[in-house]
């Protein structure tokens, strides 16, 4: 899997919360391909012919699944792939690396979950004695919100942290090293944040060119060749991915999203969406119902 194929979720957590709790029902996976900073612990059951694509990974799981993912750049995505099943649970938390502080996370209790933090980076498939082991955890944890709630998951990520050198590692080292180096010039990455700030308005190529102290053609050019894709592809698939985060987090309207994520046509917005996403916006965010929990 190719990371331009994804979309950066920008997800509900803010600066106050501890972790963020989805927990769902559903029918079916239909959330694309995607990839954020905050680690993340899924849990999926009764999912059996579900396909788990984590970086270069890709497999087909059992009834049980719990995947720890803290690689930042890391794209995944449960997909529907065989899967009969319309009674699917899927228990999703989203928490940053800042909950346990540098100190925290340095002292000698921790060894086995710093350990573990490591190795997730490339995602980390635990075995199924370490998911039983939680699942009843799992199961109450979004049904509490208060300070024993934190402890609970403290000791879900303790008890999970014994089985790290039982546990298999997903995506492969060569991918994860080249996420690493493959670090785009300063000019790109200047470019990327411009556009994340400034989506929802309209954004040329001279304008972006000037930025990076090149001429139009110069940059078009460039910043293909450093990102394989072109500008305005680039520039759709941000605001696409922005609409999907909207759809499913927010109640505002097909047509406000598309509005508010830059499309200044709601035709050429549904076009694309469904384009992209094989499905129109109002499908999209009908199929993603889901219970939100912040703690």
């Amino acid at each position: 899997m190719l990371l331009s194929s994804a979309f950066k979720e920008i997800t509900a957590l803010s600066p106050k919360d501890c972790f963020y709790i989805v927990d769902r029902k559903k029918s079916e996976f239909d959330y694309p391909l995607h990839y954020h900073a905050e680690y993340e612990l899924n849990f999926v059951r009764n999912a059996a012919g579900v396909k788990r694509i984590v970086g270069d990974s890709e497999e087909v799981i059992g009834d049980y699944d719990l995947v720890l993912i803290t690689g930042e750049d890391v794209e995944h995505m449960w997909e529907q792939h065989q899967c009969r099943s319309t009674d699917i649970r899927e228990i999703t938390i989203q928490f940053s690396d800042d909950m346990f502080l540098p100190n925290l996370i340095n002292k000698n209790l921790f060894d086995s979950v710093r350990r573990m933090f490591e190795k997730a980076k490339k995602g980390l498939c635990f075995p199924k004695e370490a998911i039983m082991s939680v699942c009843a955890m799992l199961d109450q944890l979004a049904s509490t919100k208060d300070f024993y709630t934190v402890i609970d998951f403290l000791t879900i990520l303790y008890k999970l942290s014994l089985f790290t050198d039982r546990s298999k590692t997903l995506a492969s080292d060569s991918f994860v090293h080249h996420k690493r180096e493959g670090i785009e010039s300063k000019r790109v990455h200047k470019t990327k944040v411009f556009i994340n700030e400034h989506y929802k308005e309209e954004l040329r190529l001279t304008q972006l060119a000037e930025l990076c102290k090149m001429s139009p053609g110069a940059f078009s050019r460039f910043f293909k060749l450093q990102t394989g894709k072109g500008l305005i592809e680039y520039i759709i698939d941000v605001r696409l991915g922005q609409a999907a985060r909207m759809l499913v987090n927010t109640t505002a309207s097909v047509t406000e999203i598309g509005y508010d994520c830059g499309f200044n046509n709601l035709s050429n917005f549904n076009r694309l969406f469904r384009q992209r996403k094989n499905c129109s916006p109002k499908e999209f965010r009908n199929n993603f119902y889901k219970t939100k929990v912040l703690i």
